[in-house]
């Protein structure tokens, strides 16, 4: 597939799901607003930098509160928040240590972490069960748990941040023709989540959807853009 026909096939995808999140209870104000690009004109990064990306986008668009990483190995993502003000903690059964340094956009360099740094780790996979304890939930890569945290955040009215690329594990699979995307989203509109896509600005599958729950947004015309 050409680069063409890749964007192409992608911008269709996001249409898609786009339609099925419009026809749940999706504010279309909302939906103008998590679309919108964070840096237009800024050149596509390479995957390994979503998590600075992310991070952008979260601190974009919301206050800071309790926020679990499922699957967030190293926690990067979650380090990232809490120096913002973030409580963030890592979900993942394997705990492993922070990089020793991250890429800053906005210095346009390598940012040391120190040795002693930590996040809060919960030891364990994710259950539905937990999300009592945070305001949203976040898997950029939450094998098998896409549906969990659709359900808990259903049941504790938090919300959820997903970017849904394995079906590995999950409760139900996408019949031939339909994306996964698709699949999550329209679980999400079934579960009564006013659900919507967005996209971050890396090389791969990018497109993610939110649902704000009990998460305070911020105020539209304030700048909350981080330096990552």
């Amino acid at each position: 597939m050409t680069r063409q026909h890749d964007r192409e096939a992608t911008q269709s995808v996001y249409d898609r799901v786009a339609r099925i999140c419009a026809a749940g209870s999706a504010d279309p104000a909302l939906a103008a607003r998590f679309s919108a690009e964070i840096q237009p004109g800024e050149l596509r990064k390479m995957k390994k930098f979503r998590f600075q990306l992310l991070a952008r986008w979260l601190t974009t668009h919301f206050e800071p509160c309790r926020v679990a990483d499922i699957g967030g190995g190293k926690g990067l993502f979650a380090y990232l928040l809490q120096r913002r003000g973030w409580q963030a903690t890592v979900i993942d059964p394997v705990r492993q240590d922070l990089p020793d340094k991250f890429k800053d956009f906005a210095l346009n360099r390598r940012v040391k972490i120190a040795s002693a740094e930590r996040v809060p780790h919960m030891d364990r996979p994710f259950d539905p069960s937990l999300g009592r304890y945070f305001d949203l939930l976040v898997g950029m890569h939450a094998h098998g748990s896409n549906a969990m945290v659709i359900d808990a955040a259903a049941t504790f009215g938090c919300g959820f941040v997903l970017f849904p690329c394995c079906v590995i594990d999950e409760p139900f699979y996408p019949v031939i023709g339909v994306d996964w995307l698709e699949c999550v989203a329209d679980y999400a509109v079934y579960k009564g989540h006013a659900v919507y896509p967005f996209r971050i600005n890396f090389k791969g599958q990018n497109i993610g959807l939110v649902a704000p729950g009990r998460c305070e947004l911020v105020e539209l015309g304030r700048t909350n853009v981080p330096a990552y």
